[in-house]
């Protein structure tokens, strides 16, 4: 009997990670939440445990590989009353072997269509039943992640609840458990790989059972969560052939509005953030040609697919109302690079994917939103002052407050004060969405990337409370221990170069905010003070903003607002 695991949710909106490594290989015995891969998302690496104990009868991905939710990881086969946990060349006798007596979970039913059940339902083995562990929802609007380690290897036995893979999301790494035990029969997916949620990614040999094969289903409380799968067989079929796919290549594609994605016809197979990111950009998904299995689209071929379309003929894409969006606002494809190794050495260096993802996210904000940045300077002597007492007023026993907790502070009450810059532009409405909530994204700058966890409504918490929680989710960032609900929810974003140098920048908006705040190094000036010229310390800023909702005049008056507050601690005090 066999179990196949597959890549559980591992997170809001993330739908595929990368595997970083593979923890088991073929033959290993798995216990229950042991864990079997290191996965890399777009914001952190997490590891991914599997729920199913048995021996990895095969690792269906491999490290560099990228997996989707749902995609199968590993067949898991049930294990002998002579294997053990963790490593099945372990000698029999040792005091890690698995006793034949010991119970076994019994595998709980996926809340499933009855097609997907029907395909993906293992044959039965004499010694009990095969299941198939998929990945669980593991987070609100995470569809995929990347398999960072495979952490099981066939033939491993694994007991319920052990690690068996490591996924990484978008936002965090995080460790799959699986809650079958077992032998590993089969390890569908390998290091590298992106799986996605539903996806079967381990066939486990449970002892017992009916001799029935059943897949497998999530972690109690979250099979209800998986998303609907169709087998590959029900899936509509796409091109495929080299032949097809190089007569849809060359054919020109047309950038068409959302209206005609659906008429009557079986729905095309992609998850909710590719089908969200195409709507951005103005694409009928019915045009692209999916690269994923059974056609699935992915976001690499919507954006292939606008830059084939903008190479050919350079017509904007075409939103329901008519403006240019996305890559065609503003920006053609770059044309292909030269051989650069033709004028000396060179070497090439993958993007890990938080930098692959920043970088798809910055080319979307930076061509669906129409940028304008005000540039202003705050005299912040006085609060620098106030800000050196009272650090050494608190000593080590309290928070760190910096420049950048009492800006977050001072950016939240000029945020109360002019509603339009807390919102979002919704274009399928042509509506303002006026947030009633107060959450400001921090930029910190990490060995793996640029990450941006948010503090929650800071308009309900005093300076130290947000100085306090600035300090935790830096440290977090740059240990790659966020959460996906710490990394979501922002409203505005504040990123300060100040530690690093710098007179002025400009900031990109983080779409779908409608501005962000960028704070440079303060200097020491000599200002003309009550008719007497005094050495100030001013602090540049820098305010990006959207020019869709917000006009030059409200920016100017927003900034003369926030450097008024930063100027004087008593009109910061009363505002707070």
């Amino acid at each position: 009997m066999s179990t196949e695991f597959k890549l559980p949710s591992i997170g809001e909106g993330v739908e595929s990670a990368d595997v970083a490594e593979l923890f088991v290989k073929e033959g290993d015995v798995l216990e229950p939440g042991q864990n079997i891969c290191e996965l890399e998302t777009e914001k952190a690496v997490v590891e991914l445990p599997c729920p199913h104990g048995g021996r990895v009868a095969k690792v269906h991905v491999s490290a560099g590989e990228t997996v989707e939710v749902g995609q199968l990881l590993l067949t898991i086969e049930e294990s002998t009353a002579g294997e053990t946990g963790g490593d099945s060349s372990a000698p029999a006798g040792s005091a890690e072997e698995t006793s034949a007596s010991e119970p076994a979970e019994a595998p709980a039913t996926e809340s499933a269509p009855a097609a997907e059940t029907e395909s993906q339902a293992a044959t039965a083995t004499a010694s009990g039943e095969v299941v198939e562990f998929k990945i669980p929802n593991i987070g609100e609007g995470v569809e995929s992640a990347d398999v960072a380690e495979v952490l099981v290897s066939v033939g491993d036995t694994i007991e319920a609840e052990q690690n068996v893979l490591e996924l990484e999301t978008e936002k965090a790494v995080v460790e799959l458990p699986c809650p079958h035990a077992g032998t590993i029969e089969k390890i569908h997916v390998s290091a590298g790989d992106t799986v996605s949620v539903g996806q079967a990614v381990l066939s486990i040999a449970t002892a017992g059972g009916t001799g029935k094969a059943k897949p497998a289903s999530a972690p109690s409380g979250e099979s209800k969560s998986f998303p609907p799968e169709k087998s590959p067989a029900k899936e509509p079929k796409r091109e495929s052939a080299p032949a097809e796919r190089q007569a849809a290549s060359a054919r020109t594609p047309e950038l068409v509005s959302r209206q005609d994605e659906t008429n009557g016809q079986p729905p095309v197979p992609a998850a909710p953030s590719t089908r969200r990111l195409a709507r951005q950009l103005g694409v009928n998904l019915r045009e692209v040609n999916g690269s994923g299995p059974g056609g699935r689209i992915t976001h690499d071929d919507v954006q292939a697919y606008v830059r084939n379309r903008l190479q050919n003929d350079n017509v904007p894409a075409v939103s329901r109302g008519g403006a240019p969006t996305g890559l065609a606002a503003g920006s053609l494809a770059p044309p292909p690079l030269p051989d650069f190794s033709k004028y000396g050495e060179v070497a090439r260096e993958k993007l890990n994917k938080i930098a692959r993802t920043s970088a798809e996210n910055l080319t979307v904000s930076w061509n669906v939103i129409p940028h304008v940045t005000q540039h202003d300077r705050a005299d912040i002597t006085d609060i620098e002052a106030a800000r050196k007492r009272f650090g050494q007023g608190v000593g080590k026993n309290g928070p760190k407050v910096t420049m950048t907790a009492v800006a977050i502070k001072a950016l939240a009450t000029c945020l109360q004060a002019f509603p339009k810059f807390n919102s979002s532009l919704d274009p399928e409405t042509n509506e303002l969405v006026l947030k009633k909530f107060y959450n400001i994204g921090c930029a910190v700058d990490t060995p793996n990337g640029l990450v941006v966890p948010v503090v929650k409504d800071v308009d309900r918490k005093s300076i130290l409370d947000v100085a306090a929680e600035i300090n935790e989710l830096a440290a977090k960032a740059r240990d790659r221990k966020l959460s996906i609900d710490s990394m979501q929810g922002a409203t505005c974003t504040v990123t300060n170069l100040g530690g690093i140098g710098g007179v002025a920048f400009t900031p990109i908006v983080n779409y779908p905010e409608v501005c962000i705040l960028g704070m440079a190094r303060g200097q020491k000036e000599l200002q003309l003070v009550d008719g007497e010229v005094r050495e100030r310390l001013m602090l540049p800023l820098s305010l990006s903003y959207d020019h869709r909702v917000i006009n030059g005049a409200d920016a100017a008056r927003f900034m003369v607002t926030l450097c008024n507050m930063l100027s004087d601690p008593f009109t910061l005090l009363s505002a707070i």
